[in-house]
């Protein structure tokens, strides 16, 4: 079961010791091309087979130098091209475009739909397993399981440093997700989680952490039916340690470890095209900190702008519009858990919460979580609006550290307006400080995307289902947001 997070196996497939076949990619090398390092423990006599490997090959590369040098200019710089031709078609797949031209070989052999299938008929691919593997998945030699406990504080500061160092980047690697400890225990521990499904891997000689992925219980609605399954998230493996083939190992384990619950399908995301989308959104971003934003290279001038004419374009009023808009309370988590429920039935992909849940994810939470309801004089919740802290690590920057992130989370509303409501999201946003206010186009986010002058991104987040068939949706028919 494979994320994003995150989620999304490579494309290449070697095999382990086992026999089992293994992609060489974790999601976050798929979405964001890292650069590769080799760890390696061996002994002596590898290193020294492997030096005469690397004299032999440095022997190689200067007698095909010496005979290249020997060729015409043209035919040297045909050569260079087809190399930057061939070096950028290896990269994943952004597009269906792109992905057509792949091989998709580890996918392949997992239940879900091949890339130029068209799905018509609903339900699982693969019948669910009576038999299960017991035994966990053998990983490379020097490293072993652990099981996270992230009620323990320094092993969630672990889990945190892992992801700070070595998750999500953007394609330029200036911005990295700094997901918080207090944030990471929010989105791992709802109702119901279990403590195996913080599925860790260690060095065994200095106990390391070195490798990360998750699975939460969610029910999904998905067009008429109502399933079981899990979110799979927060795939991470160390940079230095990717050579070694640890993410595919990590997602057969996850795999394993749900199976044995007796849950069989799960629901991901991932910032490129695998086999095969459900659906597929674009963010948005609106601009609140717009110096900053500029300053950093988040986004840039405008032709003809300047930076006054930029922050004026961007203003927002002091205070919010919605008569009765206040913070969530705990008396509230009924009427906006009937709200929730009612809004999100009609869309072909959403989660189906109790009221336990509601409590868990829109609860306002210091940093973490945002909502605030629209109340009536007599009480009655009308309208909702809510969104997550995501700040992002700003790369290389001399003065600044760290960009504000507010993301889009569930909105719902009955009387007032979409554009208004979302409109007070901005000014609450920008009062707490945020620097931009993220947005899927899915839902009915469409409606205020232009009008609340969000600007288009330039990457697209693909929604998957694992061992589960049906017709592909557009972004105004999914209902779920990951963090």
């Amino acid at each position: 079961m494979a994320d994003q997070s995150e989620t999304a196996a490579g494309e290449r497939l070697e095999e382990d010791e086992n026999g089992h076949g293994h992609c060489s990619d974790c999601e976050n090398e798929e979405k964001h091309s890292y650069n590769r390092g080799v760890g390696d423990e061996s002994g002596v006599k590898k290193k020294k087979k492997q030096k005469r490997k690397k004299e032999k090959a440095v022997d190689k590369l200067e007698t095909s130098e010496a005979q290249v040098s020997t060729l015409p200019a043209e035919k040297i710089q045909e050569i260079q091209k087809a190399i930057e031709l061939f070096s950028v078609g290896q990269g994943p797949a952004k597009t269906m475009e792109e992905a057509s031209k792949r091989s998709y070989q580890f996918w392949d052999t997992q239940p879900v739909p091949k890339l130029g299938e068209v799905v018509s008929s609903h339900g699982p691919i693969e019948p669910d397993k009576d038999n299960i593997r017991q035994e966990p998945y053998t990983l490379p030699p020097g490293f072993t399981w652990d099981a996270l406990d992230l009620g323990d504080r320094a092993v969630l500061k672990e889990l945190y440093t892992l992801l700070n160092e070595n998750y999500v980047e953007d394609d330029d690697n200036m911005f990295r997700f700094d997901y918080s400890p207090e944030f990471l225990l929010w989105a791992l521990r709802p109702p119901g989680w279990l403590p195996q499904w913080h599925c860790g891997v260690r060095v065994i000689t200095s106990k390391k952490l070195v490798g990360f992925i998750s699975a939460i219980p969610a029910t999904m609605q998905i067009y008429d039916l109502t399933k079981k399954m899990v979110e799979i998230n927060f795939l991470c493996v160390h940079k230095k340690l990717r050579a070694k083939r640890v993410a595919p190992v990590l997602i057969r384990e996850i795999t394993r470890r749900v199976h044995m619950e007796g849950i069989f399908q799960a629901v991901y995301t991932a910032g490129v095209v695998l086999p095969k989308p459900v659906g597929t959104c674009r963010y948005w971003h609106r601009s609140l900190n717009p110096r900053k934003l500029i300053e950093v290279k988040f986004s840039h001038l405008s032709r003809n702008m300047t930076m006054q004419r930029t922050m004026k374009l961007y203003r927002l009023p002091e205070a919010p519009k919605t008569a009765g808009l206040r913070p969530m309370e705990l008396r509230h988590i009924p009427a906006v858990h009937k709200l929730l429920g009612q809004y999100l039935s009609q869309f072909h992909l959403a989660p189906v919460m109790n009221e336990e849940e509601v409590q868990h994810w829109l609860f306002p939470r210091e940093n973490i979580i945002d909502t605030f309801v629209v109340e009536t004089p007599d009480g009655e919740v009308t309208d909702f609006l809510s969104f997550y802290t995501l700040p992002s690590t700003i790369m290389n920057h001399p003065m600044h550290r760290s960009l504000k992130a507010a993301y889009s989370f569930y909105n719902v509303h009955s009387k007032t307006p979409l554009v208004e409501l979302m409109n007070d999201a901005l000014i609450l946003a920008r009062s707490k400080g945020f620097d931009v206010f993220n947005a899927l186009d899915l839902m009915e986010n469409k409606t205020f995307l232009d009008k609340l002058k969000f600007g288009i991104g330039d990457g697209n987040l693909q929604y998957y289902l694992y061992n589960w068939k049906c017709p592909s949706m557009g972004p105004e028919k999914v209902g779920l947001v990951l963090q």
